[in-house]
């Protein structure tokens, strides 16, 4: 069977039987089933990747692959799983059952850190960026990849998600600017040595309350772990503690900027403008309107031009 017609026969397949999450608008049936067959071919691709690469003939056993994945595929297993690949900001990323699979909606905190980062080191030629719930990496690992100048502190309570997050400093070349540590929030680096060192704290936190997290579509709670969703009774545990332990690490106007859940955002900016260690609160929104990123900037001993 030539590439073309198996193509659209397992198009028309999954078109009728494929349920598609909508916290990832980059998965169709097209880029599904071009990532499954890449993997198949031997060449792993995200499915975002994947639609930039021609589909390659497959040998019998790769054949039976690209079955065997879109069999699993259609059980609801994740396609980052099954490709072991996900894109965020542009980036191949390593993915699996370890940690969190990056979602297209953190790439909106991604690039506002990012952004930050180059006006910092056009200022002080480097930037120390702190990366909380690391989960596989995906944020501070961007930061560093994008700009030379930026040194990352990876933490995250799990110790899978750590590895996960070591193995994709190591695929992106990123060791020498990556350290990474096991610990619960900012443990791992509650030590002097970091206290007023760190230009930019990022996080995308779990922030989904408990009731909530235990009923999630089973593609989700059957296949990433708990840990990287459970925010507390009312989902804003993590984030309480982040804003208050966070101007310890901070150096004077460094930044303070984390992901939160659909509905929290008000709240959440009470929370930062209460606390008298910020002098600048603000927030960004997704395209529907809903704020999904606070950015919170240490209080500074100077005039030093801020971002806002």
């Amino acid at each position: 069977m030539m590439i073309e017609e198996l193509f659209i026969q397992l198009k028309n397949e999954l078109s009728s039987k494929l349920s598609i999450l909508k916290d990832k608008p980059e998965e169709s049936v097209d880029s599904t089933l071009k990532a499954c067959w890449l993997t198949a071919a031997g060449m792993p691709k995200s499915a975002e990747e994947a639609m930039n690469h021609p589909l390659p003939e497959l040998s019998d056993n790769q054949r039976n692959t690209l079955f065997y994945l879109i069999e699993q595929r259609l059980k609801n297993v994740p396609l980052a799983h099954l490709t072991g690949r996900q894109n965020f900001m542009g980036i191949e990323f390593l993915s699996d059952k370890r940690a969190l699979i990056p979602r297209k909606e953190t790439e909106i905190l991604g690039k506002k850190a990012l952004d930050i980062s180059i006006y910092l080191v056009k200022e002080k030629l480097n930037a120390q960026v702190m990366d909380i719930c690391c989960g596989g990496g995906n944020l501070g690992l961007a930061l560093a990849f994008y700009n030379k100048n930026v040194h990352v502190f990876s933490t995250d309570i799990s110790h899978e998600a750590i590895e996960l997050t070591k193995e994709n400093s190591s695929f992106l070349n990123l060791n020498e600017r990556v350290y990474t540590e096991q610990g619960d929030i900012f443990s791992a680096f509650d030590k002097k040595e970091y206290y007023g060192t760190i230009d930019i704290v990022v996080c995308n936190p779990p922030y989904i309350s408990s009731s909530k997290a235990l009923k999630m579509n089973s593609e989700i709670s059957g296949h990433e772990p708990i840990l990287a969703f459970d925010g507390g009774v009312f989902g804003t545990k993590i984030i309480q503690k982040l804003i208050i332990e966070a101007p310890k690490f901070l150096t004077p106007g460094g930044w303070l900027l984390f992901e939160v859940g659909v509905g929290q955002g008000e709240f959440i900016l009470r929370l930062c403008r209460e606390n008298n260690h910020y002098s600048k609160v603000d927030s960004l929104s997704d395209p529907q309107n809903n704020i999904r990123v606070i950015m919170a900037q240490k209080k500074m001993a100077n005039n030093f031009q801020n971002l806002m």
